[in-house]
């Protein structure tokens, strides 16, 4: 059930102000044909106004939309072949399942609309309901409603804009291995916006990580985790530990040594921005070992906080000059250090980042509540 498609969607310098502000400043972006990709941001970042713009509900100030070799960007709303899923369904309550997704169809004339949605329905495993209204159904499965009334259109784009916002926590997570399958099956481009980091790095192929209506950085889940550009991204994507770091002469088998609040530590050369006298060196929690076998690094501190999570252990570690880390350990059976013990943190050098220091620390680390 692959689709064809008709190409690539490219944003050419796409730009849209407002009478006070610009909500997107020019923006270039290609989103390959078949993939799933996510616009990933905190509210008022840009990426609702990019979807809405791709879909025709907002006109851009500049710039140009294409899928493949057709420039969409003046065209009408109901003339893209494009269709996007809300948060909120939009679904017709008087109408049966069945009814709600042949909809479309039929005001074209399509005279094998019920086939055809019978056999979307069969995809996303809701056939078996076809009679019932959406009244009589869970959330989860109003919105497999909503995604199958706009897949059977075939839209060269289907857009998400935060589609499982509305539900908890444990269908959300269901719902997002749910939309990956269903994704891969119909082979169909997904732009998903999101303010989810967790939720976008689960799906997605590939993220843009928009910042106050600018591409702050773009690129696969791992890379964007493990070698963010900025420390926004850094903070966003997770928890990250930044220390302030000066960058030492010479570098020996790739590494680089930096020294920070006293101590000598080492960084891989390619994890280091050109040029950097004085950087953030940066390393995620769960890259940090308590005790001397994690790595070259080692830093001496004391355990301020214990927190059980189940699967693992979050340690706060205060350090001599009053910073404090986060430590996540996955309980594996081994001894856990007690609360006011003294600790040695260890890292290996290619787990750790760097960092221009002229940049916030705190950037994209308060955004945290906001995420979703």
């Amino acid at each position: 059930m692959a689709g064809a498609g008709k190409g690539d969607l490219s944003l050419v310098a796409l730009t849209k102000t407002f009478a006070t502000f610009t909500a997107v400043h020019p923006l270039d972006l290609t989103i390959e044909q078949g993939s799933f990709f996510a616009l990933l941001g905190p509210s008022g970042c840009g990426k609702t106004t990019t979807l809405r713009m791709i879909a025709g509900l907002e006109e851009p100030t500049a710039g140009r939309i294409t899928i493949g070799d057709e420039d969409i960007t003046d065209t009408k709303a109901y003339q893209r072949n494009v269709n996007t899923v809300f948060q909120s369904y939009a679904l017709f309550p008087h109408m049966s399942v069945i009814d709600n997704v042949m909809f479309g169809l039929k005001r074209r004339g399509d005279k094998n609309a019920k086939a055809k949605a019978h056999e979307i329905l069969e995809l996303v495993q809701l056939d078996q309901v076809a009679t019932k209204r959406p009244t009589q159904l869970s959330g989860g499965m109003q919105q497999r409603v909503a995604l199958a009334r706009a897949l059977v259109n075939r839209p060269d784009v289907l857009l998400l804009d935060e589609p499982l916002g509305a539900l908890d926590l444990k269908l959300r997570r269901q719902m997002q291995i749910e939309l990956k399958r269903i994704q891969q099956e119909v082979g169909l481009t997904f732009i998903h916006v999101t303010h989810d980091q967790e939720e976008a790095m689960t799906m997605a192929d590939r993220i843009a990580v928009m910042n106050a209506g600018r591409l702050e950085q773009l690129g696969d889940p791992a890379t964007l985790y493990e070698q963010p550009h900025s420390t926004f991204v850094a903070n966003f994507l997770g928890q990250s530990n930044l220390l302030r770091a000066q960058v030492g002469a010479g570098a020996s088998d790739g590494i680089v040594t930096v020294r920070a609040h006293g101590a000598d530590l080492e960084v891989s050369r390619e994890h280091l921005p050109d040029g950097a006298s004085e950087v953030w060196l940066g390393v995620r929690p769960e890259k940090l070992r308590l005790g001397e076998s994690g790595g070259p690094n080692r830093l001496h501190g004391l355990v301020r906080d214990v927190s059980f999570t189940g699967v693992a252990t979050q340690y706060i570690v205060e350090m001599p000059w009053g910073q404090e880390l986060t430590v996540v350990q996955q309980n594996d059976g081994s001894a856990r250090p007690n609360l006011g013990e003294n600790v040695t943190v260890s890292w290996a050098a290619q787990h750790g980042f760097a960092l221009d220091a002229s940049q916030d620390a705190e950037a994209g680390a308060e955004l945290e509540d906001d995420r979703g």
